[in-house]
């Protein structure tokens, strides 16, 4: 059995920045895993460890070498291997040399295909102790590190400074040089608690030794449950519960290496505030955990983490009790403040703020989405009252104290305002939904008015940026615009809007104020959103072919995009759906090569054959059928009606010779062929759909 041991390695750093240590210790696992694999080393599996001060792994049951191997390498053909005298050609001799063997040593290689001259070379594996620094250091340098930085007199790079390097297979110390540091058995402990080095015997004891001597819990995930678990407990103290954010709680799970429960407070008169301003500024400003009660409601309380057991806790307590109070007084201060002016005050001084050089003011923004909007109300025959009151207001709290110290609350706060003024609940929740849906997945607006005015606020900015050329490449998109489209069509689809996407960015693109080619861009418009809804629908587990079917009678209304494409799934599901799909594919290349002008209808006085005879009478009949069905979208019974054809276009395929000589025969056989093919594309062009695999 080949030799393994485990093998350990640690960097230490100074502190590393907290929203990218979970990435970073993942892709470290990853790249070195797939460096062992294309090294041909085995191991048994991998454990990943982060601190705010280091990143380690641990590869159980590493092989001691790569195994060996036998390689049959393979020249020229043996026919032109040696002149006519039996001498080597310059390319037998120069394989040679590329092997490191004389002509002399070469063989005859017999294959089915023939006989080669070859070489046999036996290849020892090398060491895993003189391959690990290499795999090591390619994958630092692989690392998602999106700025580097250099430190003292060296020339090494990395996110952060590195202090310490610890490299050891079974027992011994792999001696190498990783980023400037020389390897080593020494890592640290906490700063504070444990500042003397630790010696690492073997590999194994490592977890175990930074728990107990180094006042470290170096699992991130068992770090993680840790913090999760004593803030459980620590808010049942005041008979609250915390309000773990998972980002928040990966965050802090960062920023300590031993988490201590800190239970603050601060005075009760703050819960007049709106609660998400106290939940704002204890998350995102002070990386706090919130108390609620059974019901949801916040107490006076929160929950920090502190990355020392200090003798005087107290103090820890108060010193965080004394950051927040100010920021909470600031917030009471906004609120109040804001609450002087109404929003509707507020829209005219939006005329001063840009929103793009091209496209104006906010102001002008807000003016083009207000008629969008009304426009979108009056197409879905709904009053456009509200939406009107609601597009004028909805940019308003952009220019409140509140807003402007949290920008994360814009919508929000606008409708806190509203409803403080008192606006129609429905005008106030549109202004927060009109941002909606913030993320891939996210809740979407739960009133009529709120989709309308966040579809108005969406097909603007995106027609607006595209029309000025802005359109995103690669990792570039300022404005937001694939999350804007994304949003477009999870609101049309998910809420079932009879609206034609094409039509709204007209009537956007038509509002500009600037000159641009309105024909171009609503093309690059539905192009750049087609995209989109292709990577929405393959989430929803549809296939690309079955999304090619549809795309490739390009319907606008969206809603009316997903029914057909889940007719499709169904039809496909249909024993005639691979016939009827490859005879489609055999329609529509007969048409294209025939460089005529199809009618699609066919008289049925000229046809001669029983089976195209039939054809016509069963193509006419499904027409009629489906002319119902069709404007009652119901794509599935259509095709599902459709398919019945199968029959009587495989016996038309059987017997009858499309391009024939009789020139008014082959245009009525085209015509029926057309017929046949323009039944299937009034829901989608089943051609392009592939056979099951």
């Amino acid at each position: 059995m080949a030799e393994t041991r485990d093998l350990l390695f640690e960097l230490g750093t100074e502190e590393l920045p907290p929203k990218s240590l979970l990435k970073l210790s993942e892709a470290l696992k990853d790249h070195v895993a797939a460096g062992l694999e294309k090294a041909g080393l085995s191991y048994a599996g991998i454990e990943a460890y982060a601190t705010p001060r280091r990143l380690a792994l641990l590869v159980r049951r590493l092989a001691a070498a790569q195994p060996d191997q036998t390689i049959e390498r393979r020249g020229p053909a043996l026919n032109a291997a040696y002149d006519a005298q039996g001498a080597p050609t310059k390319a037998t001799e120069g394989f040679a040399r590329s092997c490191g063997v004389t002509t002399d040593q070469l063989i005859t290689l017999k294959t089915e295909k023939g006989e080669w001259v070859g070489v046999v070379q036996e290849i020892r594996g090398r060491s895993t102790e003189a391959l690990i620094p290499d795999i090591i250091r390619q994958a630092l340098t692989a690392l998602p590190i999106a700025k580097r930085m250099r430190w003292g007199s060296g020339l090494a790079e990395f996110v952060r400074p590195v202090q310490w390097v610890v490299l050891l297979y079974g027992g011994t110390v792999v001696e190498c040089e990783i980023l400037g540091v020389a390897s080593g058995r020494t890592t640290r402990g906490h700063r504070c608690h444990a500042p003397d080095p630790i010696e690492i015997t073997n590999p194994t004891e490592y977890a175990g030794l930074l728990t107990t001597r180094g006042h470290v819990l170096p699992d991130f995930g068992e770090r993680r449950a840790c913090i999760e678990r004593l803030a459980v407990e620590t808010a049942a103290t005041v008979n609250g519960k915390p309000l773990i954010d998972p980002d928040l709680l990966d965050e802090i799970t960062a920023l300590v290496e031993w988490p201590v429960p800190v239970l603050g407070g601060f005075e009760a008169r703050y819960l007049s505030l709106p609660p998400e301003v106290l939940i704002t500024t204890m998350q995102d400003n002070q990386k706090y955990f919130p108390v609620v009660d059974a019901e949801g409601g916040l107490l006076p309380h929160f929950i920090t983490f502190s990355n020392i057991d200090s003798r005087r806790p107290e103090f820890v307590r108060e010193g965080n009790e004394r950051v927040v109070r100010p920021r909470l007084a600031d917030a009471e201060f906004f609120w109040n403040q804001d609450r002087k002016r109404t929003l509707e005050e507020r829209v005219e001084e939006l005329g001063q703020v840009t929103f793009q050089n091209k496209l104006g003011s906010v102001l002008d923004k807000t003016r083009r989405v207000q008629q969008l909007a009304v426009f979108i109300a009056e197409s879905l025959n709904v009053d456009p009252s509200f939406v009107e009151r609601a597009a004028l207001l909805a940019k308003a709290d952009l220019l409140t104290h509140m807003v402007g110290e949290f920008t994360e609350l814009q919508g929000l706060m606008g409708r806190y305002y509203a409803l403080a003024e008192g606006e129609p609940y429905e005008v106030a929740l549109a202004i927060e939904e009109q941002y909606l849906p913030k993320v891939s997945g996210g809740a979407l607006p739960a009133s009529r008015t709120g989709e309308i005015l966040a579809l108005a606020e969406k097909i603007d900015t995106l027609a607006g940026i595209f029309s000025v050329g802005l359109v995103p490449s690669g990792d570039r998109d300022p404005y937001a615009l694939r999350r804007a489209a994304l949003g477009i069509i999870r609101i049309l689809i998910e809420k079932r809007l009879d609206l034609d996407v094409e039509v709204l960015l007209e009537k956007a693109l038509n509002l500009l104020p600037h000159g641009f080619d309105p024909e171009a861009t609503r093309s690059a418009l539905l192009d750049f959103i087609y995209e989109r809804l292709r990577g929405y629908c393959l989430e929803q587990g549809y296939r690309h072919d079955e999304f090619e079917a549809v795309l490739a009678i390009r319907p606008t209304n969206l809603a009316d995009f997903l029914d057909r494409l889940a007719a499709v799934r169904e039809f496909r599901g249909l024993t005639a759906a691979e016939s009827l799909a490859a005879a489609n594919k055999r329609i529509r290349n007969i048409l294209r090569k025939s460089g005529e002008t199809v009618v699609a209808n066919a008289e049925e006085r000229i046809l001669i054959e029983p089976s195209e005879k039939a054809l016509l009478a069963a193509a006419r009949q499904a027409h009629a059928d489906i002319l119902p069905l069709l404007h009652a979208r119901d794509y599935t019974t259509a095709l599902c009606r459709l398919a019945q054809l199968r029959d009587c276009v495989d016996a038309f395929f059987d017997t009858v010779m499309v391009m024939c000589e009789d020139v008014s025969l082959r245009s009525n056989r085209l015509g029926l062929l057309a017929l046949v093919e323009g039944l299937f594309l009034n829901v989608a062009d089943i051609s392009t759909l592939q056979p099951a695999q």
